[in-house]
């Protein structure tokens, strides 16, 4: 209408001009237009909708939004599986089972598998009814291995499962239904092989309850796959809301299919729920990946990240606000990285470590030093720091982690064979050997003081380093409870012998070298806990020129004390990094970590406190390494019973 009376206002100002005489004249003159008014318009308080409607639903605030502002991680749980398995090699420690659900479910078992000797099996002293337990962690994938919790059951007369073989046992979750009745769910994993018995404490009442229950390393074989899941907020359910939110995880995470399609690593499911995937890269630090996950913006335009990349690139070089910019640097992605490589240079070692770590992951090796650095100078950035090696695919973080083996501290030493391990098991430098298909034997050069480091959960292991790892005589020592080694004073020689009723004994003769006995006891049948008891005692004993080591794992949550800015403005202030709950996946020590009390966790975060300890060696652990995967039936009969080992079956170890 505006329009309208305009247009008529210029026709009628021309028609003036022009001196027309019409009757129509008469009527303009009597009009003036001059009073006309056109109305004003404010510009500035007109929104403007985009032409894509998605956009309008995201909120526009000063605070970019963050995929973790719009959702909820799920699947962080252990998921608990249950089973009912046999126990057999048992020094005559074992029993015949009392009527119970237990005893029905595992014959049910031994039908199943056409075991026609049941019920002899079960009379065995040598054999024991034992409930197995397992915690299957989150991002496990199909064939994947975790340790296994056994015990015996409460009305068990069984005196110890020291020495025990684990048969093959199938996992399944339970519930309990109204009326007591117990359902069993799909079966997720197996579990089988030898059992850790892990003795600490010379009170006879609690090594009893200790001798009843034990670990097997590595024992479970996972048959399913567990990934994580984003749920959105109430607030936010919707289809647009979830696709786009995995659309914008997609960006930073992707794979490509074998057809050379990129596929998002997120996948939204429902309105609700997004299923995540997680990369290689990521693998043994799974919680990296849900921090970086949660930084993720989104709704966020290239302009709009440029000036959040400038400004996080200030806050990374400030110790208090580096660790959260790194972050969020990271979740940005490649073009994130000429900012990270500035807090390289930082006088800070917390802003540089925040920088190498994140530059890691972003698949950069310029920071290996700095890394090297923070391994070295402060336990607090240790564990971070040793994963992040663990990731970069370039020679000089495996020349980096070959030099930390030389360094004093157990736990650098352990953390950087570890790392390596990961980075590359077949690396020349740390390559071992697999003995009786139980565990693995590892030498390794070192120009620090001899040490033998034995593991106690997760992998069965044993890792000498330096050269000359020699016993020292006299020595007299047990290799399990059949195998012994003797040493005369004033010889360089050592007797391993081998005794069991009803057999000629066996023996060898062999060098003091530990390397040289270890070989020898295990050519006898001596199995890891054998080993790990020999070495253990000859230690106590003062028998080994080396120091012994038990899982001297580098552990998160530590306290780290800033120093004093150059002012001197600040005084010291201590922060911690990370927690306990965020351990990398590859340090993690497994279902049974020993807690440790109060006391215990002041003195770790002393800074006058030495950063080495000895370790704690009391071990008597194995693991079984067979692929228990066996997805054809007859196998499945074949590994139960007739695979085994024959000394495992009826009569006890070797």
């Amino acid at each position: 209408m505006l329009i309208r009376k305009s247009f008529l206002a210029m026709v009628l100002m021309s028609l003036l001009v022009a001196g027309c005489q019409s009757p129509a004249s008469r009527v303009i003159s009597a009009l003036d237009v001059t009073t006309w008014k056109i109305p004003s318009f404010d510009f500035q308080k007109f929104q403007f909708r985009s032409q894509n409607p998605m956009n309008d639903d995201f909120e526009r605030n000063e605070r970019t939004k963050f995929v973790g502002d719009y959702s909820t991680i799920a699947g962080l749980n252990m998921l608990v599986l249950e089973g009912v398995g046999l126990v057999t090699g048992l020094d005559g420690t074992g029993e015949d089972p009392p009527p119970s659900s237990y005893r029905t479910a595992i014959q049910q078992e031994m039908k199943r598998r056409d075991v026609h000797n049941a019920k002899e099996l079960l009379k065995s002293p040598n054999t024991a009814v034992v409930i197995v337990r397992a915690y299957l962690p989150p991002m496990i994938r199909k064939g994947d291995h975790f340790d296994i919790e056994v015990r015996l059951p409460e009305n068990s007369q069984a005196k110890s499962l020291d020495g025990g073989w684990l048969l093959e046992t199938q996992l399944s979750e339970h519930a309990i239904v109204p009326g007591g009745k117990r359902l069993d769910g799909r079966i997720d994993a197996r579990a089988a092989g030898p059992i850790l018995i892990s003795a600490r404490g010379n009170e006879k009442e609690e090594l009893a309850g200790v001798l009843r229950r034990g670990f097997v390393l590595g024992g479970g074989s996972s048959k399913i796959e567990r990934n994580l899941s984003l749920f959105l907020r109430n607030k936010y359910r919707n289809v647009r809301w979830s696709s786009k939110v995995s659309d914008e995880i997609g960006k930073r995470f992707y794979e490509y299919s074998r057809y050379g399609v990129r596929e998002s690593l997120a996948t939204a499911k429902t309105d609700q729920r997004i299923e995540l995937k997680i990369t290689d890269r990521y693998r043994n630090n799974f919680p990296r990946f849900l921090q970086v996950i949660r930084k993720i913006a989104v709704g966020e335009n290239n302009v709009e990240q440029h000036v959040r990349i400038e400004k996080l690139k200030q806050e990374l070089n400030v110790p208090e606000t580096a660790e959260d910019a790194a972050v969020q640097l990271e979740a940005i992605g490649f073009k994130a990285i000429p900012a990270l490589k500035t807090g390289l240079d930082n006088n800070s070692l917390e802003v540089r470590f925040h920088a190498a770590v994140t530059l890691a992951y972003l698949g950069e090796a310029v920071g290996v030093n700095v890394l090297s650095e923070a391994v070295k100078k402060e336990p607090a950035f240790r564990v971070y720091a040793l994963a992040a090696l663990s990731v970069i695919e370039d020679n000089r973080a495996a020349i980096v982690l070959r030099e930390l083996m030389n360094e004093k501290s157990a736990e650098v030493r352990y953390g950087a064979f570890r790392a390596l391990s990961t980075l590359d098991e077949k690396d020349p430098y740390i390559a071992g050997i697999k003995v009786n298909d139980e565990f693995n034997l590892h030498e390794v050069s070192s120009k620090a003081a001899p040490m033998i480091h034995l593991t106690n959960r997760k992998k069965a292991e044993i890792v000498l380093f330096g050269e000359n790892l020699k016993f020292t005589t006299p020595v007299v020592v047990k290799a399990g409870p059949k195998i012994q080694v003797i040493g005369q004073a004033g010889t360089n020689k050592i007797l391993v012998s081998r005794y069991s009723l009803g057999e000629a004994p066996y023996k060898k003769i062999t060098s003091t070298n530990v390397m040289d006995i270890i070989r020898a006891v295990s050519e006898m049948g001596a199995s890891y806990p054998d080993i790990a008891q020999m070495l253990v005692q000859a230690h106590n004993q003062k028998n080994l020129n080396a120091r012994l080591e038990l899982d001297a794992l580098p552990r998160a949550g530590r306290v780290y004390y800033r120093p004093n800015t150059p002012e001197g403005s600040i005084t010291q202030r201590k922060t911690r990094v990370g927690n306990t709950r965020f351990t990398p996946n590859m340090f993690d020590a497994g279902i049974a970590k020993e807690s440790k009390n109060r006391a215990e966790s002041v003195a770790e975060d002393d800074p006058k406190k030495p950063e080495d300890s000895q370790g704690v060696t009391t071990v008597t652990d194995i693991r079984n390494s067979e692929n228990l995967a066996k997805p054809e039936k007859e196998k499945e009969k074949l590994s139960f019973f007739q695979k085994m080992r024959p000394d495992r079956l009826f009569f006890g170890r070797h």
